[in-house]
Formats: C-alpha cells, sequence, structure tokens
C-alpha cells in the first residue's frame, strides 16, 4: 500500500480546493488542512481498498471539513470570496476571465448548504455519482439526486449573477 504521505501530495492541489469550500480566512484554511492531514493519517490503516483511494481521500476529508466547520460555526456557514487561488500551481490556460468565473463559481457552490455543496464540490473534483455517494455513504441514487439538485441551485444562481 502506498505511503499516506505521497497520496496526500498526489491530492494536494484537490485537497487545497476542499479546505477553501468551507474555510474563509486563509488561518482558517491552514488550520483546516492541517486537521485533513491529520485525519487522513489516523484513517489511513483503516483504508482496505474497499472503495477507491481517491473516494476514500475524499471521504475523509470531507468529513473532516463539514466537523471542522460546524464546530467554527456552529451549523452557520458563512464564507466571503476567497483571498487568493487556492491552488497554487499555476495553469498555462488560466486567464483573467477563467479566474473571475471558476472564483464566482467557489463563491456560488460555497452558499449551498453541506449536502449540495459536498456533491458539487466531488463533482467538481471530476468524481462520479458512483464515487461521491461512496465518499458520502449515500446511495448512487441519494448522490444523483443531490447533484442534479445542486446543479439545478447553481445554475439559477449563475443566472442571477449574469449581466
Amino acid at each position: 500500500m502506498e505511503s499516506v504521505e505521497s497520496t496526500l501530495q498526489r491530492y494536494r492541489g484537490a485537497l487545497a480546493r476542499v479546505v477553501s469550500s468551507y474555510a474563509r480566512s486563509r488561518a482558517d484554511r491552514e488550520d483546516l488542512a492541517q486537521e485533513i492531514r491529520l485525519g487522513l493519517v489516523r484513517a489511513w490503516p483503516r483504508f482496505r481498498g474497499e472503495s477507491s483511494e481517491r473516494a476514500y481521500v475524499f471521504r475523509v476529508a470531507h468529513k473532516v471539513a463539514l466537523n471542522y466547520a460546524h464546530r467554527r460555526k456552529r451549523g452557520r456557514l458563512e464564507f466571503s470570496e476567497p483571498e487568493e487561488p487556492t491552488d497554487p500551481r499555476p495553469s498555462p490556460e488560466a486567464q483573467l476571465a477563467g479566474q473571475q468565473r471558476a472564483r464566482q463559481l467557489l463563491i456560488e457552490v460555497r452558499e449551498l448548504r453541506d449536502p449540495y455543496r459536498q456533491v458539487a464540490i466531488l463533482a467538481l473534483e471530476g468524481l462520479e455519482p458512483r464515487e461521491i455517494a461512496e465518499v458520502l455513504g449515500v446511495t448512487s441514487n441519494v448522490a444523483s439526486v443531490r447533484l442534479h439538485r445542486a446543479k439545478a441551485m447553481l445554475a439559477e444562481r449563475w443566472k442571477e449573477t449574469e449581466p
């Protein structure tokens, strides 16, 4: 089995995006990133390969993030525009317009309620509904329904923000 450190490195960008979707300030993002890292280190010995490694990493990360957010805000999550891009790897095709749309999408995703925010984040990371279901511990049907509703909510919000 691969080490947790190499797994953390491989999912670094995706985990940074998960962190930024739950934590507003830089200090909170750093705290949450550390908690997710610790959660994965603790959970790694229990990984038995019953799901994909990616699903397991996201499952642990989202559980830790939800617990963190609920502890910090006691069930009421307040988010503002991110202070800086969360993925430190520069993208050659990233242009100002694309960055602004991505920032706006992140803001809109942050405003979704937890079940819909979770599926939206996981879908944006490229997980299929079956994998999302594994991560969240729900059926594929529940994951698909939540994803469909999240997309509808985001589409409605996106329409409201476009000129």
